[in-house]
């Protein structure tokens, strides 16, 4: 099989999958959802930013119609952690950390797809930002959690500043694998350690004098 760089960015696209997947299956499970309830919440975290995504963009068909694959890895995925959910009970960790990881995957995906569609670079930042928080959004509505990226957590700043330096290494030719690495450890790297410092955006909040 040869690895093409099309080849990388499905794998890519997988982990991201894999990653939303257990992240909405294990926060479902905490929240006691049955069998089918933690399977939903699985696949509308993991395809439905990318479901927006497509529509926003007039991708047809959808890209998980046409590729049962990711229905089945969903699947199969939020099985395997409702079987094994008892071995890692440490809810809070596991969200954080595959969220971080699908945060850094589909920012890729979202930011390659649109720019491959000829959209400009900006239209390329908003659907790699739509592309990894809208079914993390999706999943907390569901779950009754208020949504990360509504809060004052650096979410959406780490897929922006992994889209810039997409773009800005883009621009200098750098090759695309090395590009995509860059840019995924960047995203993670921020995302993890905005949790481990406890760094927070600013309010914009004007203090007014009475």
């Amino acid at each position: 099989m040869n690895f093409t760089p099309d080849f990388a960015i499905y794998l890519l696209d997988m982990v991201g999958i894999v990653a939303c997947a257990i992240a909405g299956t294990t926060l479902a499970l905490h929240k006691r959802f049955d069998f089918f309830g933690c399977i939903l919440v699985s696949m509308v975290n993991a395809i439905g930013g990318g479901t927006l995504r497509d529509v926003m963009l007039g991708r047809h068909p959808l890209f998980w119609m046409t590729d049962l694959n990711y229905v089945i890895v969903i699947t199969a995925t939020s099985l395997l952690c409702q079987v094994f959910f008892g071995a890692y009970r440490r809810v809070a960790w596991t969200l954080v950390f595959f969220d971080a990881v699908g945060l850094a995957a589909f920012s890729v995906i979202g930011l390659t797809v649109a720019l491959s569609l000829g959209a400009h670079p900006l239209i390329a930042m908003l659907m790699a930002v739509m592309t990894s928080i809208a079914g993390g959004i999706m999943r907390d509505m569901i779950c009754h959690e208020i949504p990360l990226v509504l809060q004052k957590e650096i979410y959406i700043s780490a897929s922006i500043i992994g889209s810039l330096l997409y773009l800005g290494l883009e621009r200098l030719a750098v090759p695309t694998h090395i590009t995509e690495t860059l840019t995924l450890m960047t995203i993670f790297g921020v995302r993890m350690l905005a949790v481990r410092f406890d760094w927070h955006l600013p309010s914009l909040q004007l203090k007014l004098g009475r």
